[in-house]
């Protein structure tokens, strides 16, 4: 190491190297130093609000991350973190140097400093735990930098302002130690939550920390005699360990204060002991020696060794009363399961050899899905950021497999956990022997066995009441909005039939054409499905699709989901009392004839809106115009409505559809969204002539079963 003349370097990056020599080469070391090097010479005229040298920073977030006993391309990235965020360096130069890995990491946790939340609705926080793991499933050491980040940010707190004390502490608490929880860093976890309890509750914080100093010599008397009788005891059997005591810490205190309704003398459980072992068999004999030493509380013994918790964590946790007769908490693991218990299984990766512990295999691979879901319109921002935040319970198969499933989670998260069409198929569920509701929640240690029923046509959105995991509901939800696509892609069966009658073409020929194809806004890759769900949503006649194979006798139809170009014709719109003038219809507010209507100028020209529409609100009365509708009896218009629906059937989107074709209204696009626990809703792009049309249309629908709202978009542009 003297060959990288560490001697003069500052003690934290000695540090580092003292984590790292044991196991890198000289040349990865060399470039951890030329990381150092780089990141001091980019930093060199900043200072931080304390005074010291930027580069104080990179360097404390490197030693965490050391600490952490993470591999060489994470210290790099730790120190280069904020090169491109704060100087001139482009990310280029950072890969170029220090190689793609690197550069992945700096861009992403780059990416995670740019997102702002707003304070005024935090609850928009959740865009910003999705966005973080989401960044997460491609490198999870762009989360490790990020953490290690806002550990020393949060350690160096006195510095900024109370406003921004308390923003970062609220952002800390909420966002980040939920994320430290589910990677198992211990560490971390702790660290942040009483630093943010710090900043965020001030008095509290300090009334707490008061009780604890106060009790302090009582209690540390109190643990060394714990852990001398207890040191003894497994000596006796031979047993060579590592025991400690540990005190909780301030918010978890304050948390079971707050919970449970105590008073700062009701809690007993202050103190812990943790006993290291060698082997994982050690830790079990230990478990019998300290039952025979003191009494277990029931139902207090957890062996997390057997049953790991999601995010990897293994331990043995028992409850005792002691000689005093009072309780005491007992930990019991071995070394490799401290140091996974400490810094979380992530810090266990061997990146050099592409290995992946088997625990964050599954977590990634579950954010994966969910990141699908979410894509696809069928989960929700809240329902992942609540869902991370869940403790965990244990479930077992008949067969004895064990599986992980939230707090909360019932028999048919149970099922769809198993499979989606076992879900799809749920008759009942019986636990432990007995047939239970489908609303019954799981228990740690729970036999589940799932009935399954393959004539059952398929779920209930009745189900998505008793559904508590994202995954659950989110293919319930795809079940339905594949059942409403199926449905459209009949109907656009239907409608090409016609058309290859007519044309005496067959329907394969029609689905290859360029002029559909063309017509309908595709490229050559799309599939055949896509192409009838195109038609069937958008509800062309024949007579419309077999004009496009023939001469034009008049003007073609407009292009799907645009506004008819006659509609902006100077003819139907009087500005100023003139007609002329080229005006387009605003596409927030749709507006058809018999709305009062205003217009705007802008550079674009003159946009017509509703008078009522809340964006007009906004702007100036120097940029209206007065405008008039003109002779419009020959035109349609585009405007937008939306139906709620509880119906549950599947077949309310084809009534939908059939009765405005039966008007000769046209239906341009669907979009169909879950917005409740058993609501869908409808998105309908229509084509009218009048504000009397429409509004007879949605009279019409308002009366059908299954409706239980109908109105039109305004003013959502």
């Amino acid at each position: 190491m003297e060959r990288l003349r560490t001697a003069n370097l500052p003690e934290e990056m000695r540090r580092v190297f003292g984590f790292l020599y044991k196991n890198y080469t000289e040349e990865e070391l060399k470039s951890v130093l030329e990381a150092y090097e780089f990141a001091k010479l980019q930093h060199a005229e900043q200072f931080r609000r304390s005074g010291e040298p930027y580069i104080i920073h990179p360097l404390k977030v490197a030693q965490i991350l050391a600490e952490m006993k993470l591999d060489t391309v994470s210290i790099k990235a730790g120190l280069l973190h904020d090169v491109v965020e704060d100087t001139a360096t482009p990310l280029l130069e950072i890969e170029q140097r220090f190689g793609k890995e690197v550069a992945r990491i700096v861009d992403g946790v780059t990416k995670i400093d740019r997102l702002k939340i707003d304070q005024k609705n935090f609850d928009q926080k959740a865009e910003t735990v999705l966005k973080m793991f989401f960044a997460m499933s491609q490198d999870i050491r762009v989360i490790m930098v990020k953490l290690a980040d806002r550990l020393h940010n949060m350690r160096t707190m006195e510095f900024q302002s109370p406003e921004t004390q308390k923003k970062k502490a609220k952002e800390t608490l909420q966002i980040f130690t939920p994320i430290a929880h589910r990677l198992g860093i211990y560490t971390i976890k702790w660290q942040l939550e009483d630093l943010s309890f710090k900043y965020l509750y001030p008095e509290e914080y300090a009334h707490i920390a008061s009780l604890v100093d106060s009790k302090r010599a009582d209690r540390e008397l109190i643990a060394q005699e714990y852990l001398s009788v207890l040191q003894l005891t497994l000596a006796r059997n031979g047993i060579q360990c590592e025991i400690s005591g540990r005190e909780k810490h301030f918010y978890s205190i304050w948390k079971k204060m707050n919970e449970r309704g105590k008073n700062f003398d009701e809690i007993y459980d202050l103190i812990a002991v943790r006993v290291i072992t060698n082997t994982d068999k050690e830790c079990y004999y230990v478990l019998g020696l300290v039952h025979n030493l003191w009494k277990p509380i029931p139902g207090r013994v957890k062996d997390y060794i057997a049953t790991p918790k999601s995010n990897g964590y293994r331990s043995l946790h028992t409850t005792v009363i002691t000689h005093r007769g009072e309780p005491l908490e007992i930990q019991i693991r071995d070394k490799e399961m401290h140091n996974e218990a400490e810094f979380g299984l992530a810090a266990h990766w061997i990146y050099k050899e592409g290995k992946m512990q088997k625990y964050q295999q599954t977590w990634l691979k579950k954010l994966q899905e969910w990141h699908q879901d979410y894509e696809q319109g069928v989960t929700g921002l809240n329902e992942f950021q609540k869902e991370i935040q869940l403790e965990d319970v244990y479930i077992f198969s008949p067969k004895g497999e064990l599986k992980h499933m939230q707090k909360g989670a019932t028999t048919i998260d149970f099922a769809y956990s198993v499979h989606t069409e076992v879900g799809h198929h749920y008759a009942g569920a019986k636990v432990n022997g007995k047939i239970v509701p489908i609303g019954y929640e799981l228990q740690n240690g729970d036999i589940v066995e799932i009935i399954v029923n393959k004539n059952n046509p398929g779920p209930s959105l009745d189900w998505l009441k008793y559904a508590k995991s994202s995954s659950t509901r989110a293919k319930i939800r795809r079940f339905f909005k594949e059942k409403d696509a199926q449905v459209l892609i009949e109907e656009g069966k239907d409608i090409l039939r016609q058309v290859a009658k007519k044309l005496q073409k067959s329907m394969e020929d029609l689905l290859e054409s360029d002029e559909l194809k063309q017509y309908l806004g595709t490229d050559r890759q799309v599939n055949e499905k896509d192409l009838l769900l195109r038609i069937g949503e958008k509800e062309h006649s024949a007579e419309d699709i077999a004009a496009l194979f023939q001469p034009p006798a008049e003007e073609p139809p407009p292009a799907l989901g645009q506004p008819d170009k006659k509609q902006v014709q100077s003819k139907t719109i009087v500005v100023d009392g003139q007609l002329g003038i080229e005006v387009k219809m605003a596409k927030c507010c749709f507006p058809v004839p018999g709305d009062r209507i205003v217009g705007v100028i802008s550079r674009k020209g003159i946009t017509i809106h509703q008078d009522n529409c809340p964006n007009v609100e906004k702007i100036m009365m120097g940029e209206l115009v007065s405008v008039q509708w003109g002779n419009t009896e020959q035109e349609r218009y585009m405007t937008q409505v939306i139906l709620e629906s509880n119906d549950h059937s599947g077949n309310l989107l084809k009534s939908i559809c059939q009765s405005a074709k039966e008007r000769s209204y046209q239906i341009t696009e669907v979009n169909t969204k879950f917005d409740e626990i058993n609501h869908m809703t409808y998105r309908l792009s229509i084509y009218v002539k009048s504000l009397a049309q429409l509004e007879e249309m949605m009279e019409y629908w308002r009366k059908q079963n299954g409706i239980v709202n109908v109105y039109r978009t305004r003013g959502e542009g």
